[in-house]
């Protein structure tokens, strides 16, 4: 896992949260310490959220790990050569076995370009990761917020952002998706940060992904 510094925008997204709203200020208080970790190399970062899906955190890198070994070579151009019999011969479903092949071949023919993502904007990066079979909106929010460190992302369907606007501003009623949208705006521009604290809020260990 690397982990980073706070982003440069962190600093300034905290003084204006907190001076906007008394939720976000008590919770940036109460966590002094900001850390965006991520596994650092994109490839790498999708093909564990993919093997990730429906299945816990110990199951998953354990699953990886089989994996890594038989592919010993995690990069696009090389899982691309792979038959999708012996992907799944590491404990991954079928289904998974077959987005991994489709993710890579998107790395690999050039429809997903990391290089070219810094000059585009968030919805253009969803849209580009979405059309990867396997990879739905909520993991391309979380690989904006944790890998491309953007500042205004509010994911709307993270289960764990539910809970943290419930509990803080609804008197622990789960808000509906666009109430939610709607709740996002006070936070506006710095809504990837408002969930990090919301984050926080729910669960002591710092969000990594």
């Amino acid at each position: 896992m690397k982990t980073l510094a706070p982003p440069e925008y962190w600093q300034q997204a905290c003084a204006e949260l907190a001076a906007a709203d008394l939720v976000m200020a008590k919770l940036i208080a109460r966590y002094p310490e900001a850390v965006l970790a991520n596994r650092g190399d994109p490839f790498q970062t999708l093909a564990r959220a993919i093997v990730g899906q429906q299945i816990s955190v110990k199951a998953a890198d354990s699953v990886w790990a089989r994996f890594a070994e038989v592919a010993q070579h995690v990069t696009p151009a090389h899982i691309v050569t792979l038959e999708q019999a012996a992907l799944a011969a590491c404990g991954l479903s079928r289904r998974k076995a077959e987005y991994l092949h489709d993710l890579a071949g998107h790395f690999v023919d050039g429809r997903v370009e990391p290089a070219r993502w810094m000059e585009m904007g968030d919805e253009a990066v969803i849209d580009e990761l979405t059309d990867v079979r396997g990879i739905g909106r909520w993991t391309a929010e979380m690989f904006l917020i944790f890998s491309l460190r953007r500042p205004d992302v509010w994911p709307v369907d993270d289960i764990g952002l539910q809970k943290a606007v419930a509990l803080h501003y609804l008197g622990n009623e789960r808000p509906t998706p666009k109430a939610l949208r709607q709740h996002g705006e006070r936070h506006a521009p710095w809504r990837t940060v408002a969930t990090w604290y919301l984050w926080r809020s729910l669960d002591p260990a710092v969000v990594q992904y």
